[in-house]
């Protein structure tokens, strides 16, 4: 079974103005609600692509509970610990150009915390968990590199989605994959990353830290994958960009849905690259006749 875990989710208030005026009254032209957080976007464009996972993370509220009754009328199950304050409402403006507007989150006591940790380790050899999302400022910055080594104990792999020390702290824990892109890749090694050569050099220096599989996305420059045998570069499909929420979420989506039916790397860094451009060219995250319609475009690359 697949887990992904959202430490901080949000409802995503989405709101299109054909002009915003500071100060002034706006109406919307459309609002729209939907759960937010990495991990839960990853559980939602699976859905969508055929496979099945359990949420994990923390809840509170009325906008906790909104979260979990939309993720059960999506038939995806939801298994987050109930915390007291309301989970965070975050507020995306479109006006040509977007907006974002993120609440902090409820605070999380040490004994919510101790409550993810059982359920986490109650994974066994053969589950996987997706670790996404930054770290609430309640929780201590070593939460992932925590979960991360229990689960290495348990022989259950891991996905690590996130930046800084907290993804760095991951690595000797040898995570299946994690997914920067290619300026975070390049704040990990203090150097700047612009090129697909950079990011299969720095990418290789990950595999040398204990990283299995790196997929660095490179906005128009597609995307390269590393591990230890091979670099892959993935030409992006052609489109129009409309919503870069959920975008990377969907990769690393796509790249488990396919990678967990047939245990291929290359066809699953090519259906993580499909998913990852549909959501991109559409106003909500991926469908799966999306997302197909764009795999043939997808070229894969070798490199030496």
């Amino acid at each position: 079974m697949i887990y992904t875990c959202t430490l901080n989710p949000s409802i995503d208030y989405l709101i299109q103005l054909e002009e915003f005026q500071l100060g002034s009254l706006n109406r919307s032209k459309e609002t729209q609600l939907f759960p937010g957080g990495k991990g839960i976007n990853v559980s939602r464009v699976m859905k969508r692509l055929g496979t099945e996972s359990t949420a994990l993370g923390f809840a509170g509220g009325f906008t906790g509970d909104y979260i979990q009754n939309f993720l059960h009328s999506e038939l995806i199950t939801a298994d987050f610990i109930e915390v007291q304050d309301n989970t965070r409402i975050n507020v995306k403006l479109k006006t040509g150009m977007e907006t974002e507007i993120n609440a902090s989150g409820p605070a999380i006591t040490i004994e919510q915390q101790e409550q993810l940790i059982t359920k986490i380790r109650q994974l066994k050899k053969g589950d996987l968990l997706v670790l996404a999302g930054s770290i609430p400022s309640s929780l201590p910055l070593t939460f992932y590199r925590n979960l991360t080594e229990i689960c290495k104990s348990a022989g259950v792999e891991t996905v690590i989605d996130t930046t800084g020390p907290a993804l760095e702290e991951t690595f000797q824990f040898e995570p299946l994959l994690i997914k920067p892109n290619h300026h975070e890749l390049g704040d990990l090694f203090r150097a700047k990353v612009s090129t697909v050569n950079e990011a299969a050099y720095f990418g290789k220096k990950l595999i040398g830290l204990g990283v299995r599989n790196v997929i660095v996305s490179m906005a128009g420059e597609g995307a390269v994958f590393i591990n230890e045998d091979q670099v892959l570069r993935a030409s992006v499909p052609k489109g129009i960009l409309k919503n870069s929420v959920g975008a990377g979420d969907s990769v690393v989506a796509g790249f488990l849905a396919s990678y967990t039916k047939q245990s291929d790397y290359e066809e699953a860094f090519r259906a993580g690259t499909a998913a990852g451009s549909a959501t991109a060219f559409s106003h909500d995250l991926c469908t799966k006749e999306e997302a197909e319609k764009l795999l043939e475009q997808v070229k894969i690359e070798k490199i030496g």
